[in-house]
């Protein structure tokens, strides 16, 4: 994956933004750049051209888990913020304690340190709980709003069980070993058979800049204290709500909650799609999204 990534994007650090584009640092694209951020340093990439779309991943997960394939096509027509969030990836961990709350305000002065005075954002599984908790504090920082596969959170949420949370909560001795145990909570076991190729890219992304098992569970416990669903009438933004019907980690109905607390937003369910459904049909979700964020 991180051979892949590096293909697609050295090409493109050899060209320039417009210098007066809001959203880039000195109107250049950006790879693995540390910024100052609070009490941490953050690592993110810019990518791409158009309106800004900021990129939110999920849970253990560094900016590598965007698929390429996902990245090019949205890039197309937005210029990226891709990053690491608190204690993942290549960002530092700092001194506070780790809330989604928290991952939000790290977001939004990330986003200020970028010059980046509004945009719309993407968040995907415990990304879309940032996103969420993102356009509840700082309305006037976000645009359009694209929320996947994720969830509200507290008593209105619709958990996994045990079996599906246990290779989550287990920590296996190797970062592969980890995702190897996890794949089948990711995508249907009949796209898993059919599709050996998109398993391997997931465990080489997940491998590359592995997050700790301290900080793993410092991520789950900013999950399990998540709770959104008496706020979300507050987000007036346009919202576009995403999931795959076979999602086991975080079953469809999470998102029909969500649809059905924030006002106007529309709901999108891939047939077979699992957790990782942006993934399975790449072509069809990048181009729901960018045809949405375009309206």
């Amino acid at each position: 994956m991180y051979v892949e990534c590096k293909k697609w994007f050295d090409p493109i650090l050899h060209f320039a933004f417009d210098p007066g584009a809001e959203g880039t640092r000195k109107g250049r694209l950006m790879k693995d750049e540390y910024i100052q951020v609070g009490d941490i340093e953050m690592c993110c990439d810019i990518v791409g051209e158009g309106p800004p779309l900021v990129m939110i991943m999920g849970y253990t997960a560094s900016k590598d888990w965007w698929q390429p394939a996902f990245v090019e096509r949205l890039a197309v027509e937005h210029r990226l913020l891709l990053f690491d969030n608190r204690g993942a990836g290549k960002s530092s961990s700092g001194t506070r304690d780790f809330t989604v709350k928290r991952f939000a305000d790290d977001t939004a002065m990330l986003m200020a340190e970028l010059g980046i005075k509004k945009a719309d954002i993407l968040g995907a599984s415990m990304g879309g709980m940032i996103a969420q908790e993102f356009a509840i504090n700082y309305p006037g920082k976000t645009d359009n709003l694209v929320l996947m596969c994720t969830s509200c959170g507290g008593v209105h949420a619709t958990l996994p069980g045990p079996r599906t949370l246990k290779p989550l909560v287990k920590r296996y001795p190797t970062p592969e070993e980890q995702m190897r145990n996890s794949i089948d909570i990711l995508y249907p076991a009949d796209w898993v058979r059919e599709h050996p190729e998109a398993v391997e890219e997931t465990i080489a992304a997940a491998t590359a800049a592995p997050i700790s098992p301290k900080n793993a569970l410092r991520q789950m416990g900013a999950i399990s204290r998540h709770h959104t669903y008496g706020r979300l009438p507050l987000v007036k933004n346009r919202t576009m709500v995403m999931c795959g019907d076979s999602d086991v980690l975080l079953p469809a109905k999470n998102a029909k909650t969500i649809a059905s607390r924030i006002p106007g937003a529309e709901l999108k369910i891939y047939a077979n799609g699992g957790h990782g459904f942006a993934m399975q049909f790449t072509d069809e979700v990048t181009a729901d999204v960018n045809v949405f964020l375009e309206g």
